[in-house]
């Protein structure tokens, strides 16, 4: 990302032309033809053409005969204009090059560099495989990437994608749950001298704005968090027979679950009618938490048996309960995890074990829990995990024994849990960065790549990491270009900026590489040329 002054985008001319202007009669030559001399000049086309009072009188408007000339301010016959003489013999002095140089882009840092009263970011889309922005009627604090039909590890464009959000009305009887179809998502567009004629032909390369589809169910209360239900990889969205949850948390303390794959069929078959008996009213809801509002959500699923599934849900009073699939519909756990100390930021499942899940909170902790423990209390835990509030976590689901964790500090730090103990004192983790100048919104593992992970901070970065990438002895991570002491972590790939205050970020699963985020200022889908 580049920023440079609006009055660099205008002309540099004041007079709006690039060059001084050249008068269309010209100047007149000393060695004009005398015809008082050679006698009358006989004009082939005389009888052709008008006099010269009927020229003078042409008006303005009226079609050029032949034989006529027609310059910006006057109208003259052809003798006229010979007599005039032209000045065909007249050299325009050289174009000299100008000597001022182009204005310099700077990479803009969030939290090193301030934007200036004129100055704008713009974004360079040579590092971006795929970039569109997309606005939306009412901010969404969190969204989720809904599954489709259309096949895995997708790379040919435009692309197609489906999500599920919730909004941060302004009332709370205006807020909706929606169902989000983005469609053609076509490739960036960059300009290259080398570029072969069939790409100019290849409809991939066409860059035109993306379409957003939406349907929608009320929703009373702004959306903390949304969470769709897990799906194995390489299996099919489900009929529009069979339910497709999602879960909200709710600014009112409630915890609802919605069957949205009707929405998803009124997307996708011109036609076809949705039942809002079925789509309007929640499946269950979540009433444990009484008053109590939350942000902590996470889904699983059998892998076995994908139907059976687990909710779990915290709050902001730190406990945590667990909801379950039964035979007529889902059954909430009266009884609650307490450990925590202050609210419940986070919650992930094991990807490894069904009955082990792990949690963050502002008391400054990552907690590891087993449901099969008697007294509903944590088995492990990092205390403290972070010098502030721990917002988000985010565990591993190719390598089950490394957990990523963003602080309120902004810091962000990889975890082994095999390094975990019931010891005082806190492991140390085996990554961390302080990249983030502000709290770190968002933190998502690559779901195929086990070294690659994602982030969103609250200074308006989105930032793709792979902790694969190793510095060299000799080597101190590239210097910054204020010439501060401070360097660029080798494992950072790519930062994406643009947005006003990034709440989620998360990885398509069928498109490789590619990210969605969410902001006070909409959605953005992008790919880079570094994932």
């Amino acid at each position: 990302m580049s920023k440079r002054t609006v009055t660099e985008t205008q002309s540099s001319y004041s007079d709006g032309q690039a060059f001084s202007k050249v008068r269309a009669s010209g100047t007149r030559r000393e060695n004009a033809i005398d015809t008082s001399e050679m006698g009358e000049f006989e004009d082939a086309w005389e009888d052709e053409i008008e006099s010269d009072e009927e020229v003078v009188n042409t008006k303005e408007g009226d079609n050029d005969e032949e034989g006529e000339f027609v310059f910006p301010e006057r109208v003259c016959s052809l003798r006229q204009w010979l007599s005039a003489g032209m000045d065909v013999d007249e050299v325009l002095p050289p174009i000299e090059e100008s000597d001022e140089q182009l204005p310099t882009q700077d990479v803009f840092i969030p939290g090193r560099h301030t934007l200036g009263k004129d100055e704008i970011l713009e974004p360079d889309d040579s590092v971006y495989e795929m970039r569109h922005s997309m606005n939306v009627n009412w901010p969404c604090l969190s969204f989720d990437v809904l599954r489709d039909n259309l096949g895995d590890e997708r790379q040919r464009y435009p692309a197609t994608a489906y999500i599920v959000a919730g909004t941060q009305a302004d009332a709370a009887k205006n807020n909706e749950v929606s169902v989000y179809k983005m469609t053609s998502l076509h490739r960036t567009q960059k300009d290259s001298d080398d570029s072969d004629a069939e790409d100019d032909d290849d409809e991939d390369n066409l860059d035109e704005d993306a379409v957003l589809e939406y349907r929608s169910i009320p929703h009373f209360g702004g959306v903390n968090r949304i969470r769709a239900q897990p799906l194995p990889p390489s299996t099919p969205l489900p009929p529009v027979s069979s339910p497709y949850y999602v879960a909200s948390w709710a600014e009112t303390g409630k915890v609802h679950v919605w069957d949205v794959r009707p929405l998803i069929e009124s997307l996708d078959v011109p036609g076809y009618t949705v039942d809002k008996k079925r789509t309007n009213n929640p499946a269950h809801t979540v009433n444990a938490h009484g008053r109590t509002e939350g942000f902590a959500m996470d889904w699983a699923a059998d892998s076995g048996n994908p139907a059976a599934l687990r909710l779990l849900t915290g709050d902001i009073h730190s406990k945590i309960y667990q909801t379950t699939t039964t035979q007529t519909g889902f059954l909430t756990q009266s009884q609650a995890f307490t450990s925590h100390t202050s609210s419940v930021e986070d919650l992930q499942w094991s990807p490894a074990e069904s009955t082990v899940f792990a949690s963050c909170s502002a008391d400054q902790s990552i907690r590891i829990w087993d449901v099969r423990m008697k007294g509903r209390k944590n088995a492990l835990a990092v205390t403290p995990a972070h010098e502030s509030d721990v917002n988000v976590i985010s565990w591993n689901k190719t390598t089950s024994y490394l957990l990523l964790s963003g602080g309120d500090e902004g810091g962000i730090k990889a975890w082994d849990l095999r390094n975990l103990s019931n010891a005082a004192s806190a492991p140390s983790p085996v990554a961390s960065f302080t990249w983030h100048k502000a709290p770190v919104t968002a933190i998502e593992w690559h779901p195929s790549e086990d070294s690659i992970f994602a982030a969103s901070g609250a200074d308006d970065q989105v930032t793709l990491w792979d902790l694969a990438v190793e510095q060299d002895d000799d080597e101190s991570g590239a210097p910054m270009e204020d010439g501060s002491q401070e360097s660029v972590p080798p494992q950072l790939l790519f930062v994406h900026q643009g947005q006003k205050d990034v709440k989620e970020v998360h990885w398509h699963p069928q498109i490789p590489g590619a990210v969605i985020s969410t902001a006070l200022d909409g959605f953005n889908i992008f790919k880079t040329i570094s994932v």
